[in-house]
């Protein structure tokens, strides 16, 4: 294989969905895995439906995943423009080719008229299609001519320019993760590909840039997959060897059918999205997995996932482990369900990995705003007490506050586990405690647990109300490990202040 040319071309029209950077990292990794190029374009050829900030958006969730593309707005423009808006006068010079040599148009029906033909067309029980059935009877320059239609166009009328759809062909096309695919072109009909102010459509902009760029391997999602004829057909009627496609497949609902959505994410409280989004028309934020506290390495291994494996039931994969594994054909035709626990999962793991002086560092974030103040040591002997439990750093106050903090209240689920002489043993305990000259977590457990047989007393009618006492709840890590952090005095007035509270009950 030639090194390949990939692309992501998404539009500006807001944050960038979730599916999107999937199809944004299969890119990624197929150009890596085969020494090629991995470059961005944005389409904004739809200037109604532009959205502000939603380009840098889209560069820095790229930039913050680590698959930044090699080539793009403002980097290394070799083949630039990458904005489609700064290449109109591109796509006239084409849209001239095709209107030239036969293969397009001008139309100048309206969209009234049009609208009236659909509606005619239910009412007698079929559809009305644009294409070779009946555009010698319609407003264009096929019905009318060349001339009338130079004349319109000098007098300010508005058109477009429609593709001429070949009639009754058979196309056959090649996808890499579908195979072989047939379409009947008498079913198609003639696209718009470009209009009188002077922006192209998608079809026409995304051929011609390909092309002009020198994509070799167009990987996007299936919804394009109708267009797949038309976008060959194209490439045909200007002479150019097409690229070779392949469609992903979508990602689906954690629960039910359909495409993953917002409000799928809204619904269940996970992001759609990679960074948090505001919208600048209505203000309203909408969560992104960076401010949630995700990893980009877990993103990245997660998403990979969606639709693809190595063929073995391999889960964990680096970013360089994915570009050396990744292989189109194991991407599956079917589409991949979200499942948000498995996503926490990955993060889990990518949380275990991190370098204690980075949890220490996003830890005191948390704990400044409690307002607690602490030595770096002191965190991170805590932090190495907790995290096996944890998913995501925001999590570790909810696992640590009793290291901080004492007790204010006690669970009330766990009052039965205070008995009535509970409190009595609490300060036998304490005596105990107290004369413990070495006081770490084994020496700690030695002496209490010695105490606790050469007494015959119940294990678990010690050491639940002393973990209730520590903590004000019947949670934690190992207890003695708690005693040693804490620390002698902190305990002895723990345990104090958990008998007053259950005496008076």
């Amino acid at each position: 294989m030639t090194k390949p040319r990939v692309r992501f071309a998404p539009s500006p029209t807001g944050p960038l969905h979730i599916g999107g950077v999937r199809t944004a990292l299969f890119n990624y990794l197929f150009a890596k895995k085969h020494g090629g190029t991995f470059y961005l374009r944005i389409e904004d050829t739809d200037q109604n439906r532009y959205v502000p900030g939603a380009e840098s958006y889209i560069l820095e969730a790229l930039d913050w995943l680590g698959i930044a593309p090699t080539e793009t707005v403002g980097r290394n423009e070799v083949f630039g423009p990458y904005r489609q808006s700064e290449r109109k006068a591109i796509y006239r010079e084409y849209a001239d080719r095709l209107l030239e040599t036969g293969h397009a148009y001008y139309a100048f029906d309206s969209a009234e008229s049009l609208d009236k033909l659909r509606k005619e067309a239910e009412s007698a029980g079929t559809a009305f299609i644009y294409n070779h059935q009946n555009r010698l009877s319609l407003d264009n320059s096929l019905h009318h001519g060349s001339e009338e239609a130079a004349h319109r166009i000098a007098a300010g009328e508005e058109y477009v320019v429609r593709f001429k759809t070949p009639e009754n062909r058979k196309v056959v096309l090649r996808d890499l993760i579908r195979g072989e695919i047939t379409f009947e072109s008498g079913l198609l009909d003639d696209k718009v590909l470009f209009k009188s102010d002077g922006m192209p459509t998608y079809h026409l902009a995304n051929i011609v840039d390909d092309h002009l760029m020198e994509t070799t391997h167009v990987i996007r999602g299936e919804e394009w997959l109708p267009s797949l004829p038309l976008h060959v057909m194209l490439y045909e009627a200007f002479g150019w060897q097409a690229p070779e496609f392949a469609h992903l497949p979508l990602i689906l609902k954690p629960v039910g059918n359909g495409k993953l959505s917002k409000r799928d994410g809204d619904k269940m409280g996970f992001p759609v999205f990679p960074l948090e989004w505001k919208d600048p028309a209505t203000g309203e934020i909408s969560s992104g997995y960076r401010e949630k506290g995700y990893y980009p390495e877990a993103v990245v291994n997660f998403l990979a996932l969606l639709g693809w494996n190595d063929g073995t039931t391999r889960e964990l994969f680096s970013l360089d482990d994915l570009c050396d594994a990744f292989d189109l054909t194991r991407v599956h035709k079917a589409g991949a369900k979200f499942d948000p626990e498995k996503n926490k999962w990955f993060n889990h793991h990518y949380l275990q990995l991190q370098s204690e002086q980075s949890l220490i560092e996003s830890f005191r974030l948390v704990l400044a705003e409690k307002n607690v103040v602490a030595e770096d040591a002191y965190i991170g002997k805590v932090v190495s007490l907790i995290k096996e439990r944890a998913n995501f750093v925001s999590e570790f106050w909810s696992l640590s506050h009793y290291f901080f903090v004492a007790p204010s209240e006690y669970d009330p689920k766990v009052a039965k586990n205070w008995k009535p002489d509970s409190g009595e043993k609490m300060k036998q305990l304490s005596t105990v405690l107290a004369g413990i000259s070495d006081f770490t977590s084994a020496s700690i457990e030695q002496e209490v647990k010695g105490w606790i047989t050469a007494n015959a007393l119940p294990m678990g009618g010690i050491m639940q109300p002393l973990r209730i006492s520590l903590v004000g709840a019947l949670e934690g890590p190992h207890l003695f490990d708690i005693l040693e952090m804490v620390g002698i005095e902190e305990s002895l007035s723990r345990i104090d202040r958990a008998i007053a509270y259950f005496d008076q009950k």
